[in-house]
């Protein structure tokens, strides 16, 4: 990583106020041209494994004109050593025959950040940092576009995202986990697609942003911290929000933290007016139902699950599930009054 800019940031942490340097990395595509519909493309940079960095704040380069989505993904591995190759949403088996395929990452697979439906540039809370380099498991950071659309021949594209870092270290290192289902939606169908995994590792997570994520049936994206006990199941609400709107990260409804044995749930409400079946899948005629939590763990390291995924409708459902699951939510309906 290069330093392109700086800017002082001044901090008050307990009592002593004191500066450091934030910088800004200018990670864009290197002027591709998505020759087809449908395509994904990803490029990768190494981070210099004598230095630990922490990501601070994300400024997007994009319009949802452009790109339908941008995933920033932290890797052991990167999926390929070329600067720019052809990606599917989490693997891809495709053929393509002007970007050789791999998968965004080869190992070490997460989340960084999420972008789509031109959302805003989003800054984490204050001592809040994604650790990237040498003492953590992100060697590279990988950036993975959705185009829609192919382009016309000669048109190339440079979106992207500002990288916000610095060098000083953060007590309270980031994390995301993504909720998410397979599964199909009938024709003419009000779907209610759900996840949910308990934390099993021996950690203290401390949420404070979500994201939702669908295509164009997702009416509204719920998630939830269930806390089992002897009275019953007891649902915290994390996030409710309509996937149409802009799919930035938003403070969650609810900061406390979660811990060992709590169980992380998601909801996507999805209404299928088409004539057909609309299965799970990485293009615009396919959905996904993508609930993204966003953490902070103190003076530990971040959860090693990454992924919470179920098999989707209509094989799993809450009242289903191994959890043995009571109290459950009732089924949402599109409400603008709750987004």
């Amino acid at each position: 990583m290069n330093l392109c800019s700086s800017v002082i940031i001044l901090l008050a942490i307990s009592g002593t106020t004191f500066a450091y340097e934030v910088d800004t990395y200018d990670f864009l595509m290197p002027n591709v041209w998505p020759h087809r519909d449908e395509l994904y493309l990803c490029t990768p940079i190494r981070i210099s494994p004598r230095t630990n960095y922490y990501i601070v704040g994300f400024k997007p380069n994009a319009t949802m004109h452009t790109a339908h989505h941008m995933l920033l993904y932290g890797c052991s591995e990167p999926g390929s050593n070329e600067s720019v190759w052809s990606c599917g949403e989490m693997q891809s088996n495709e053929v393509d025959r002007v970007y050789n395929t791999a998968s965004p990452c080869r190992s070490g697979s997460q989340i960084v950040y999420a972008w789509a439906r031109d959302a805003p540039s989003f800054d984490l809370p204050e001592n809040v940092g994604f650790l990237i380099g040498r003492d953590s498991p992100i060697k590279y950071l990988v950036l993975q576009v959705h185009y829609m659309m192919k382009f016309p021949p000669g048109k190339t594209d440079n979106s992207g995202v500002f990288l916000k870092y610095t060098k000083q270290p953060m007590p309270r290192q980031a994390g995301v986990l993504l909720l998410g289902t397979s599964g199909a939606i009938a024709p003419h169908y009000i779907e209610h697609m759900e996840t949910a995994c308990t934390m099993e590792e021996n950690k203290v997570i401390h949420p404070f942003a979500f994201r939702t994520h669908t295509h164009s049936l997702g009416q509204l994206v719920t998630g939830y911290v269930v806390r089992r006990n002897e009275n019953g199941d007891e649902w915290r609400l994390l996030g409710r929000k309509d996937p149409q709107m802009p799919q930035m990260f938003y403070p969650v409804a609810d900061p406390a933290p979660i811990r060992r044995h709590d169980v992380l749930a998601a909801r996507c409400t999805m209404n299928n007016t088409h004539e057909y079946i609309v299965k799970i899948g990485a293009t615009n005629r396919d959905e996904m139902c993508n609930f993204y939590l966003m953490y902070w763990v103190q003076n530990d390291t971040p959860l090693k699950q990454k992924y919470c995924f179920s098999a989707g409708p209509p094989y799993y459902y809450w009242n289903r599930a191994p959890e043995n699951f009571n109290r459950i939510p009732d089924l949402e309906r599109r409400d603008t009054n709750d987004v």
